[in-house]
């Protein structure tokens, strides 16, 4: 079984096409993901440590609570699979992506073709660069069953 990890906006429901789309194909992937509550993501520091009177140090906490999770779960993965969404600049997904290229994981990209001069590093470190979910679906019914979609 591999796992995969999700990393990327958090403000769509692209996992759970994925990983829903994976189910219907019978692949056997293990799925992580980083927390996709925004509150929670960014008030974990604060909820757990103590209140901060600067953003700053409410970040710094909450920054630092969540790489503690994201670093096991892209340390323990096979395949990390990136999202570049269209409303935010996701500085969080450029730095997971350098971070799994770093420690050698097979790294898949989405992006719109929009977003290609601004992440042209990052999608030269990725072994497949995609625009549709339904490619990495496809992707990783190759890796995992060595077939196409029409065979």
């Amino acid at each position: 079984m591999l796992n995969i990890y999700l990393a990327g906006e958090i403000h769509t429901d692209w996992r759970n096409e994925i990983i829903s789309l994976c189910k219907n194909k019978n692949m056997n992937l293990n799925f992580l993901s980083p927390v996709t509550d925004h509150d929670a993501s960014d008030n974990c520091g604060i909820e757990i440590l103590g209140h901060e009177q600067e953003q700053f140090w409410k970040d710094h906490k909450g920054a630092k609570i969540n790489a503690i999770r994201t670093r096991k779960a892209i340390v323990d993965s096979d395949i990390v699979i990136v999202k570049f969404g269209e409303k935010y600049k996701q500085w969080n997904a450029a730095f997971d992506a350098g971070f799994a290229a770093a420690n050698n994981k097979s790294l898949i990209i989405i992006h719109s073709k929009e977003h290609q001069h601004a992440l042209k590093e990052i999608d030269a470190a990725a072994l497949a660069v995609v625009s549709e979910n339904n490619q990495v679906v496809e992707i990783l019914n190759y890796v995992v069953n060595g077939k196409l979609k029409n065979s």
